[in-house]
């Protein structure tokens, strides 16, 4: 999706899956096929720890299509691209989203895809509710508000307390979520950088 949306515009995708479907299929089947071959000759020489699909389909309040769009276009090249990467060693696939992923995470899950960043806070990402309904089965990293690390020692604190108790489930990292703002100074930043990693030894 991510790539097509660049292309054409969020709009214009958005009126292609309803104007020519068959076209947007045709698309997708290409990109699939094309990673599959890029990476063919990558795996052969190089150990690859894990792989990252940019999406960037979801928006504040939910994905930019409907999961019956996700099923019919998406899914089959997530199963055609991971199963090949995991015949391959690569048993971790990440996706990089913005917005409110929930809707899609379980066909991301059933795609081949364990793995979910940012989980923006701004679009009500939680990744303690995250593992309390998923379990061990998905890792994730981010989820720590951009914004808080502005507010200072206090804001920070607070921020970490918040997501402690996913970190020490395990399978989770804290990071910001998302590029760090530019009111963010650079003590906060480094004191943010300190506290998550005595909270990450504690687990």
């Amino acid at each position: 999706y991510g790539f097509l949306r660049d292309w054409v515009g969020v709009e214009n995708l958005s009126v292609m899956f309803y104007d020519d479907p068959n076209l947007v299929g045709d698309i997708m089947e290409y990109l699939g096929e094309f990673y599959i071959k890029v990476l063919s000759k990558a795996l052969r020489e190089v150990r690859v720890d894990f792989a990252m699909f940019w999406e960037d389909m979801c928006y504040k309040t939910g994905p930019l299509i409907s999961p019956a769009m996700f099923k019919e276009f998406l899914l089959p090249n997530y199963k055609k691209v991971t199963s090949f990467l995991r015949s391959n060693g690569v048993e971790l696939s990440w996706v990089d989203c913005d917005g409110n992923i929930e809707e899609l995470i379980p066909f991301w899950i059933e795609g081949g895809v364990r793995g979910f960043y940012p989980l923006e806070v701004a679009a009500g990402m939680d990744a303690n509710k995250l593992r309390k309904e998923y379990g061990q089965e998905i890792v994730m990293w981010g989820n720590v508000d951009k914004r808080a690390l502005a507010g200072g020692t206090i804001t920070i604190d607070a921020e970490l307390a918040r997501v402690e108790p996913a970190v020490k489930t395990g399978g989770f990292i804290p990071l910001v979520d998302h590029g760090v703002p530019d009111d963010v100074s650079l003590s906060n930043y480094l004191y943010y950088l300190e506290k998550r990693k005595r909270l990450s030894q504690e687990i």
